[in-house]
């Protein structure tokens, strides 16, 4: 559940929610302690690092108010409550969930994954994903193969980025379509809009290397890094502009937004996201890299059945070698209905 739509809870709730709260009153000598520090000497059932995701997922309550701060200091007498969720299942289990498949046989299941589907359970999302959903179509036996936890899973896409996806059904299309991400020899294709134009001395066309690593502010961000740093890995897009749309608009001399082709020379997390953002070039909708003021404005200009809640990325092709019959197979998907509300507005522009 979001931050804020969990509001504050009162003991009713937080058993609805299936949570078991703990609560703690702060004695005068433990006054000034980090908060992190303190809960941990209260729970030790409860680690260090668990009790930090508790109080960043807004599940720690100081008076009642959301604390959010790991490293506040307690005040003698404040009343802290946890709420700590039930154990999550070790396994995902299979749910009736709608897959469009584009392509299925014994070893390999080819689907068209809408904006919004996580690919596999994760903290805060153990349920209603991609991999949910394959358990049910393709039954038990999919659990076997691969990693517990994301079964048949060799690639991914972020869960608001649509397009195609391939997922493994035998662990030797899993061991064949791992190795040929690894020799990079599976072709991937998006379609992405950004805000504004590249400014690029190749024209219509241009590559970024740039190597991404965690972003050292926020784990959650990807950066990219000097070439020297140890951290990270070496990513390269290459890109092509299509159209560019809004030239001149308010009084810019270059595009408001382009329309671009995106082919992946390695797959990092958030790759095209960060590397377009890093070109000056953020995708529309994208709230963690793309949140700026000619973003803002372009989003205003839109009609609001055009305004997108998610990054403008979809992954409109992706071509790998059968690893049973060798044969070459290239599967295409249709830009979805909110990118192509998106093209039409930036048309009218």
């Amino acid at each position: 559940m979001d931050e804020e739509d969990l509001g504050e809870l009162d003991d009713g709730e937080a058993l609805t929610l299936g949570a078991h709260h703990h609560d703690v009153v702060v004695p005068q000598e433990a006054a000034g302690e980090r908060l992190d520090k303190f809960l941990s000497e209260q729970f030790p059932a409860l680690s260090r690092s668990r009790l930090k995701h508790l109080i960043e997922a807004a599940r720690v309550y100081r008076d009642g108010v959301k604390e959010l701060n790991v490293s506040a200091k307690v005040k003698a007498g404040a009343h802290y409550r946890l709420l700590v969720p039930p154990p999550e299942p070790a396994e995902p289990q299979p749910e009736n969930i709608p897959l469009s498949i584009l392509y299925e046989d014994a070893h390999v299941l080819v689907v068209d994954k809408p904006a919004g589907l996580s690919v596999h359970p994760a903290p805060g999302n153990w349920t209603g994903t991609l991999v949910n959903a394959v358990l049910w179509h393709a039954g038990e036996s999919l659990k076997h193969v691969g990693a517990t936890g994301r079964p048949g899973i060799v690639h991914r896409l972020d869960m608001d980025t649509s397009g195609v996806m391939v997922v493994c059904k035998s662990e030797f299309a899993l061991s064949s379509l791992g190795r040929q991400f690894q020799d990079r020899t599976i072709a991937r294709r998006y379609r992405a809009f950004g805000v504004g134009q590249p400014k690029s001395p190749w024209g219509k066309t241009g590559r970024i290397d740039a190597r991404l690593a965690r972003d050292p502010r926020d784990r959650k961000r990807m950066a990219v890094v000097p070439e020297t740093a140890k951290a990270g890995k070496t990513a390269a897009t290459n890109y092509e502009i299509v159209t560019r749309f809004g030239i001149g608009l308010q009084g810019n001399a270059g595009a408001a937004a382009t329309e671009m082709i995106c082919v992946l020379e390695s797959g990092r997390t958030h790759q095209i996201r960060v590397h377009m953002a890093h070109l000056g070039v953020p995708l529309i909708g994208d709230q963690v890299y793309g949140d700026t003021k000619a973003a803002r404005a372009l989003q205003s200009a839109l009609p609001e059945t055009a305004q997108l809640k998610r990054q403008a990325l979809h992954a409109e092709m992706l071509a790998f070698t059968h690893p049973a019959t060798s044969e070459r197979m290239s599967f295409q998907s249709e830009l979805p209905l909110d990118l192509m509300a998106l093209r039409a507005a930036l048309s009218d522009l």
